[in-house]
């Protein structure tokens, strides 16, 4: 019996069939593998991607030209990059520019998005403005740990924002505008509550005036700014909205915003990120009443440092804010 060319004649008059020799071409020797050519075509593979990616990022082009070589045109094949974002505030934008005052302890994933989308928001809305992270930096007296106190951070800020801004905005860290109809600018005729209760994701009661507020300085200053008693989560908002109407200034909202609770996305995880909400001796009481004398006039602080900072490319300052703590005014004002 004749057997074929890859098969090997047996005494038994049989032919004996190789699996090796099935596997292996005739034309390649004898000790290549089929790992061999396994690791040939990665190999081969990671060397067009390596060619393919040095043509679209213009480094073959840059050593042709290095070598007196007339550099190709670009390849069909590479997708053309898109332009970057840039954006230059310019006079022709108006005359008034935005302090947007962002009250902040420890909230850096949040902050990482806010700065770079709120950027991007007013600079397309043609809104002058600047950035400012109040970051409470952590203080420690009588033995306990500070709590938040965000109307402190705002009066505080509203003072270090000097007089290249002309109105503020009062903005969560974790609230952000999708509807580029909702108006930032100047709000002349009196506050105008950014983030309405028609509109808030969570906050849907009249008086409600939190989240994003803005006002020109000097109506901020007829208010007396926010009261300073106010340390731990909520209630500073609604004390504000009677020293609102307090000062008789008319309150403002968006109208023909049609995109309901989707208005804003909300960045805030309860699970991740637990509120104090706890209410310490007297404070129960104490936060259902209007501070006459407290106030922007009252505020208490130091500024521990100042820093020009660019969070994805979008300019903003950190201000490290340690508040005081007066124990005989508000005993609330510490961790216990």
């Amino acid at each position: 019996m004749e057997c074929p060319i890859h098969a090997t004649p047996l005494d038994n008059g049989h032919c004996f069939f190789s699996r090796r020799s099935r596997l292996i071409p005739s034309g390649l020797p004898r000790k290549c593998s089929v790992f061999h050519l396994f690791v040939g075509c990665l190999l081969l593979g990671f060397l067009s991607l390596l060619w393919l990616q040095l043509s679209c990022s213009g480094d073959v082009a840059w050593a042709a030209r290095g070598q007196g070589q007339e550099a190709p045109g670009p390849s069909r094949a590479c997708p053309p990059e898109p332009p970057r974002e840039h954006w230059e505030e310019d006079e022709s934008w108006g005359p008034h520019r935005l302090a947007v005052l962002v009250p902040f302890r420890e909230r850096f994933e949040e902050l990482l998005v806010f700065v770079p989308h709120m950027h991007r928001f007013l600079s397309k809305k043609k809104i002058q403005h600047h950035i400012y992270v109040l970051n409470q930096v952590d203080h420690f007296s009588f033995g306990a740990l500070h709590r938040f106190n965000r109307a402190a951070l705002i009066n505080a800020g509203f003072l270090e924002s000097g007089n290249s801004t002309d109105y503020i905005a009062m903005h969560d860290v974790d609230l952000l505008p999708l509807n580029e109809e909702l108006d930032y600018g100047f709000p002349e005729a009196g506050p105008f509550h950014v983030a309405s209760p028609e509109l808030h994701p969570l906050y849907h009661y009249k008086t409600y005036v939190g989240g994003i507020l803005l006002l020109s300085k000097q109506h901020y200053q007829l208010c007396n700014g926010m009261s300073n008693r106010f340390w731990g989560w909520g209630r500073e908002d609604d004390e504000f909205y009677r020293r609102i109407k307090g000062a008789g200034l008319q309150l403002f909202r968006p109208s023909g915003i049609t995109t309901g609770y989707k208005t804003f996305r909300h960045l805030h995880d309860p699970a991740w990120r637990k509120r104090d909400q706890k209410r310490i001796a007297a404070q129960k009481q104490e936060q259902f009443k209007v501070d006459r004398e407290g106030g922007l006039s009252t505020v208490k602080y130091r500024v521990d440092s100042r820093t020009a900072l660019s969070v994805g490319g979008a300019p903003c300052t950190v201000l490290n804010i340690l508040l005081d703590c007066d124990k005989a005014a508000t005993p609330w004002c510490t961790f216990s």
